[in-house]
């Protein structure tokens, strides 16, 4: 029987089965975590709310707010071992990274292919805007940061393949490609001047999409402290 409510989940109002990781009952920190799988039409379960156009972004993609009550299932829909659900979920979490890191390259390519179509289409003075030293550093550093995050992201993709740990490299993928992303979405808005900021062009909607990538799937601070562990070790305990 679950009990327990949850925020922001992607898909949460549309998916038929959601997978959820509880903490039994008198268990402490990662003890006693196991992963099941809950039917949408399980006694119990019900989603709380639902937000789709108010949010900054991707909103085509309903978040869902869910909540369990005595959620009852039966004992076949435990995933995996009892108590294995944070080493689960620590594999989901760097599969999920490695697919976010695709998504900032995917939606920086987008921002970068419109803004060159778009600068070199304008004119102002007499000529396409895209001759202007300023626009051409913007787009000449799009290309650069977007190529970087890619071979980040084909780098930690290929140590999964190969089934070698990968967590530092889908870290450091993760990181930079939200990073990226939000630079060069700003960038592609930048040098659309004011329809940049209109709802006329697509590079509005990439700018507030790529907003999220630093947050879901462990934010941005959470890739740093990742990151330094694997360089430092563990911070000590005060």
């Amino acid at each position: 029987m679950l009990n327990g409510q949850k925020r922001f989940i992607s898909n949460g109002s549309i998916a038929d089965y959601i997978q959820v990781y509880a903490r039994e009952p008198g268990t402490k920190s990662h003890e006693g975590i196991s992963l099941f799988l809950v039917p949408k039409d399980a006694p119990g379960f019900k989603v709380t709310h639902v937000e789709t156009t108010t949010k900054l972004g991707l909103r085509a993609s309903p978040t869902a707010d869910l909540a369990f009550e005595d959620c009852r299932i039966p004992k076949e829909n435990l995933i995996g071992k009892k108590g294995e659900g944070w080493d689960q979920a620590m594999r989901t979490l760097n599969s999920g990274r490695i697919g976010i890191a695709a998504g900032a390259v995917g939606v920086a390519r987008a921002a970068l292919e419109a803004a060159s179509k778009y600068v070199q289409e304008r004119k102002a003075f007499g000529r396409p805007i895209g001759d202007f030293q300023l626009v051409r550093e913007m787009i000449a550093q799009s290309a650069v940061e977007i190529d970087a995050a890619r071979l980040l992201t084909l780098r930690a993709a290929h140590l999964r393949d190969l089934g070698q740990d990968n967590t530092l490299e889908v870290s450091m993928a993760k990181l930079y490609g939200a990073q990226m992303a939000q630079r060069v979405t700003d960038w592609a808005v930048q040098v659309h001047g004011g329809y940049g900021f209109s709802g006329e062009f697509d590079v509005e909607r990439y700018f507030r999409d790529a907003r999220i990538l630093g947050l879901y799937e462990g934010t941005n601070e959470i890739q740093k402290l990742i990151i330094a562990e694997h360089i430092l070790g563990p911070s000590s305990k005060r």
